[in-house]
């Protein structure tokens, strides 16, 4: 029995990734494409052999499918998810959920009622390197956790700047698109939940509109680690990593913060040094194979819309604590802000 996949949304990432995940399932099969330009609609499944392209939500949730993939501009995904909920198709979307966590929350309540499967795509805890430093962790291999640092600050493509850096309204900026994937990447290597962040963001040039394209964070978890993330749009020669030290060893992972499965995860101990291995799986494969299962009754979604949620109120409290200069409680049941 497949799976028929509709996309809400004409996209770069479904283009580039998601297309290729979804006919990489043995059971996974892409019936339709949805975007508000017709023209766009016809081109986008004709270039990358869908069947039917259609122009309007209803027509879309209408079609012969049993799972959307959203991927359009993040003030569009709660109506969307609603409505595909309410058609009884599962839901994988694009982060951030939607523009408030309490929006994201409604999403997620409303899945559940329904009996719908509703994920959130989180790529990076779908990375190998990432498995392989939770799986570290959790097997004590560097002791009792104490601080981590991230390094998420990148150069945007001009391909990808568009609404990103010059519309507030559709939810621009660096932390609702990268924040919220190193609040998930932390939570996920960690086992652990943040609830308190302090963050300071930019405008460096590329950003219009009031947008901030560079954030620096604090973070703290419940445990007592401490973080530190860096995000950005701006920086052209900045390579990515994520460090995790412990009480008795440190990983050191370098080019992981990304969208391919690369990079390396070095432990260094008392013990001298040892680098890890870990899987290469494309991370979107990995991502859409927990969601089939998902679909089947077997587990959950890798990320699913939980996690969506706690990546959101992350995001919400650090653009808070950016405004108002002081450090802001996270917690997703009271929209970020405690």
């Amino acid at each position: 029995m497949s799976v028929r996949w509709g996309l809400i949304g004409a996209s770069t990432i479904a283009r580039q990734f998601m297309i290729d995940a979804i006919r990489a399932q043995a059971d996974g099969e892409i019936a339709a494409v949805m975007s508000s330009n017709p023209e766009r609609a016809e081109a986008y499944a004709r270039e990358n052999g869908i069947a039917r392209a259609v122009s309007s939500l209803d027509a879309l949730l209408n079609s012969d499918i049993d799972a959307v993939y959203i991927s359009t501009t993040n003030e569009l995904h709660l109506e969307q998810g609603l409505a595909a909920i309410k058609a009884g198709k599962h839901v994988l979307c694009e982060k951030p959920l939607a523009l408030t966590s309490a929006d994201a929350r409604e999403m997620v309540v409303a899945a559940k009622a329904a009996g719908i499967v509703f994920g959130t795509n989180h790529h990076l805890r779908n990375a190998g390197a990432h498995r392989a430093m939770r799986e570290a962790i959790a097997a004590g291999r560097i002791g009792k956790p104490i601080a981590a640092r991230v390094f998420h600050s990148v150069y945007l493509p001009e391909n990808l700047q568009g609404w990103r850096i010059a519309r507030p309204e559709a939810g621009g900026g660096v932390v609702l698109d990268i924040t919220v994937h190193d609040a998930d990447t932390l939570r996920f290597v960690l086992g652990d939940d943040p609830v308190e962040i302090s963050a300071f963001t930019q405008s460096a040039g590329m950003a219009a509109g009031g947008l901030e394209d560079g954030a620096m964070c604090i973070w703290r978890f419940k445990s007592g680690v401490i973080a530190q993330s860096h995000e950005g749009f701006t920086t052209k020669f900045a390579g990515t990593g994520f460090e995790v030290h412990g009480s008795e060893g440190s990983l050191i992972a370098t080019d992981v913060m990304t969208q391919k499965p690369i990079g390396s995860v070095l432990l260094r101990t008392a013990n001298g040094e040892e680098e890890l291995n870990f899987d290469r799986e494309d991370l979107y494969t990995r991502s859409l194979r927990y969601f089939h299962a998902a679909i089947r009754g077997e587990g959950q979604p890798a990320a699913t819309g939980e996690d969506g949620v706690w990546s959101l109120a992350s995001a919400e409290a650090a653009l808070q604590s950016s405004n108002t200069g002081k450090a802001v409680a996270i917690d997703p049941q009271l929209g970020g802000l405690a």
